[in-house]
């Protein structure tokens, strides 16, 4: 039901938030490492919970859509209990992780909870539900930057901006798929709304959008040549994913949404890492 390994699309942008807030306060190796290790494990439990609550709570929408089925709620290989457990044991490990990071990583863990599980029931009411899921997504870098440094500095929003309209401008594409159903079933998306050609088109702009974040993202923080490379090599990235799905052709979203957007977040991960460690850290 749920694929630990879709945790590539926030996990690296998240690490890379702690690595700037390593750059940022000096940081001891050790104690750097062992934050690394409860941001993951907050990662995995939050994002864990959040996808096993839309699991529950589209159970009956995903039965009716062919797309999606045989999801296993509604194909019925997992019940609905077993699916709350669950999401009750992810939501308690991430509460232990915040626990663990420091006392306003706890403080503010329920409003991540809040903004996560939010997301599913966006697509009831508002065309823009992509953006709250990029939204969702967004928060984990600057997540990252409070549990290594305990305070939030506002120039780390950028990258919050850049996740968010990176994931809101894939979910669009991966959204075109359900037009009709969308139609059918009383849903809102913007492929809906401005139909797949039009929607395209807004993931574009998304995706420039990002782009524009992450250079003021470098020039912020005073980062070297390799941020720029990795930046060139989302372009690059991200050029190639739209040119594989077209308004009369999306028989290779799935290549566009999984593949290419994780080597998006792992790229631009390994170029910032290489950055931050080998041109040095800020005096």
């Amino acid at each position: 039901m749920i694929k630990f390994e879709h945790s590539v699309f926030a996990l690296p942008f998240a690490l890379t938030g702690a690595l700037l807030a390593w750059r940022e306060i000096h940081l001891s190796g050790v104690a750097f490492a062992a934050k690394v290790g409860w941001i993951v494990l907050a990662m995995v439990g939050a994002r864990s919970a959040a996808m096993a609550f839309n699991r529950i709570l589209d159970a009956e929408i995903d039965a009716r859509n062919p797309r999606t089925r045989m999801r296993h709620i509604p194909a019925g290989t997992l019940s609905s209990g077993f699916a709350w457990g669950f999401v009750t044991v992810s939501v308690l490990v991430f509460l232990f992780a915040a626990r663990a990071l420091n006392p306003l990583c706890l403080k503010l863990a329920p409003l991540a909870l809040g903004v996560v599980f939010l997301y599913s029931f966006t697509k009831r009411f508002t065309s823009f539900s992509h953006l709250i899921l990029g939204f969702s997504l967004g928060i984990a870098p600057a997540a990252a930057w409070i549990a290594v440094t305990g305070s939030l500095d506002p120039k780390i929003l950028l990258l919050t901006a850049a996740v968010t309209f990176w994931t809101a401008g894939f979910d669009i594409i991966y959204s075109c798929q359900d037009y009709e159903f969308d139609h059918e079933a009383g849903l809102f998306s913007l492929p809906k709304r401005f139909g797949i050609a039009g929607a395209l088109w807004i993931a574009r702009l998304f995706h420039v959008v990002m782009v524009g974040c992450l250079v003021t993202l470098s020039l912020s923080f005073d980062l070297g040549w390799l941020s720029f490379a990795g930046i060139g090599a989302v372009v690059l990235l991200l050029i190639y994913e739209h040119s594989l799905v077209h308004a009369n052709d999306l028989s290779r979203v799935n290549a566009a949404f999984f593949t290419v957007n994780g080597y998006v977040s792992v790229l631009f991960f390994l170029f910032w890492a290489a950055d931050i460690f080998f041109l040095g850290v800020r005096a």
